[in-house]
């Protein structure tokens, strides 16, 4: 084969993947002595091979003499497919899907946030996915020519494998399979450090793997007996497998009807804080976006909050919120939830819906967006399609432009601008545009007040000062009968004052 021909490329500072036209040479001894070279990646595009070099961080540790030593990883390799019909997803939701090779370089990072060591990928272009091996046969061998040469542990599929897909990929490749969804829910088993979020996460994985319990016991999977059971049947012997299987069934069944009877208490306890903030008359904002758009980021910089902020997906699940002081005085509580991606696992979306409420609920949402991502577009459709499964579409939306101080100049900012609706440009990381993005959220809840006409008797004080917190005074008069007041308030709050409202007429 051609020599491997490498190329210069701009040094990276998390993992991610610089895609290059290169031949790929196959002898391991040759590609492993290239500098920073941790995978190579081999895909089908025009008859022509193309590789994909990648730098990961480091994980080292340490002896007790103070000697790093570098922590044992599986050695994983990455598949994936392209339906070449058109470039919107095949689950009838219209969602813009990703490049192959963004896709796949976003399961390469999720790889290494579970702790995986990527050592190369590939992809194919299909008709349609193949109901037995998910890819071709003629990719499934060349697969195992990939798993010799670079002595693979794991492969991971770039989609959801239904129990059949992966249990035939394990006994072709005889080497562990994983998907993207089962990934996900690994990183997600990670950083879940509450017990919500643990509870949350725990049901989606028991749900996710009760339907590929029978792959884990295929050398028990078959009753056998008398002649037909062979050497290995007899009385005795007859369906050891299914016993284990149903017996296994029956543990994780009950196990989700346990975890579902505490996420449902732990649901109405956050359903009954959401309704003291109601009561509150507190406005609530949601802070959503893809992960790593830069949410806690965000909320850090609006609030002094210390919530994790850390370069990788997913780095924070749990929800913070915090009280926000808003430019003309009144507060707001904006809420940092869990990022999406692409592709998000169902049972996920299901689980953490507890969560996920808060969104529903809010008076508002901040959709934050990365707009120096090379995938915005797609990032922010992934994004709109989660809202509407989650029945989030009430509330307005303003969406926040992030990390524009990584942006060459305010023309292309003014460009970007025109192409949101509703959208501000800031940096959550250097606070360039906070007080803007304020001052947007303000007159987008200022919009949603009702306007409000009562004679308050001097003995309701405390609806007065209610007023005067969480509503913009119009007019304010002191009469005999009581305090004449002419507000627009939330509409949450308009029953707690119909006893007092008074036609426009009356004066008195």
């Amino acid at each position: 084969m051609a020599p491997f021909r490498t190329c210069e490329s701009a040094p990276i500072t998390k993992p991610s993947i610089t895609l290059s036209e290169q031949w790929v040479n196959q002898d391991r001894t040759e590609v492993d002595a290239i500098p920073d070279l941790s995978y190579h990646w081999v895909g089908q595009s025009n008859n022509a091979r193309r590789a994909i070099t990648s730098t990961f961080k480091k994980n080292n540790h340490k002896t007790r003499e103070g000697q790093a030593v570098k922590a044992p990883r599986e050695r994983g390799f990455l598949i994936g497919a392209e339906l070449k019909a058109d470039r919107f997803s095949s689950d009838g939701r219209d969602q813009l899907r990703f490049p192959i090779e963004d896709s796949l370089e976003e399961l390469a990072a999720l790889a290494d946030t579970a702790g995986i060591e990527v050592t190369g990928g590939t992809y194919q272009r299909l008709e349609r996915i193949r109901p037995t091996t998910f890819i071709g046969k003629g990719k499934v061998e060349e697969l195992k020519g990939h798993r010799d040469e670079l002595d693979v542990d794991v492969f991971l599929f770039d989609d959801e494998l239904s129990p059949r897909q992966q249990r035939e990929m394990e006994r072709a490749l005889d080497r562990k399979v994983i998907d993207r969804t089962a990934l996900i829910l690994d990183v997600f088993a990670q950083h879940a450090h509450t017990r919500e979020g643990q509870l949350q996460v725990a049901l989606a994985q028991h749900e996710y793997r009760l339907p590929r319990l029978t792959r884990m016991w295929t050398h028990l999977a078959r009753q056998a007996g008398g002649r037909a059971g062979g050497a290995t049947g007899g009385v005795g012997l007859r369906g050891p497998g299914e016993t284990q299987i149903e017996t296994d069934r029956r543990q994780i069944r009950r196990r989700i009807a346990q975890l579902k009877r505490e996420i449902e208490g732990l649901r109405q306890h956050r359903a009954h804080h959401r309704q003291k903030r109601r009561l509150a008359a507190l406005p609530t904002v949601s802070i959503v976006g893809y992960t790593n758009a830069g949410k806690s980021t965000l909320l850090n910089a609006l609030s002094g909050a210390e919530v994790l902020v850390a370069d990788m997906l997913f780095a924070t699940l749990d929800p913070t919120t915090r009280r926000v002081a808003l430019p003309g005085g009144r507060e707001a509580l904006f809420s940092d939830t869990v990022g999406f991606i692409q592709k998000l696992p169902t049972q996920l979306v299901a689980s953490f819906r507890a969560t996920l409420e808060e969104i529903t609920e809010a008076d508002l949402v901040v959709h934050v967006v990365d707009i120096t991502h090379r995938n915005t577009l797609e990032q922010v459709a992934a994004v709109a399609v989660t809202l509407r499964d989650i029945g989030a579409t009430q509330a307005p939306i303003v969406t926040a432009l992030n990390k524009i101080d990584r942006l060459a100049n305010s023309v292309q900012i003014s460009g970007l601008l025109s192409d949101y609706p509703n959208s501000v440009a800031i940096s959550a990381r250097s606070r360039q545009g906070i007080e803007g993005l304020l001052e947007r959220v303000e007159t987008v809840l200022d919009s949603e007040l009702v306007s409000l006409r009562v004679r308050l008797p001097y003995q309701q004080g405390k609806l007065l000062a209610l007023l005067h917190e969480h509503g913009n005074i119009g007019r304010e008069e002191y009469g005999p009968q009581g305090t004449l007041v002419e507000a627009r308030i939330p509409a949450r709050l308009v029953a707690r004052f119909r006893p007092y409202v008074v036609e426009t007429a009356d004066n008195s």
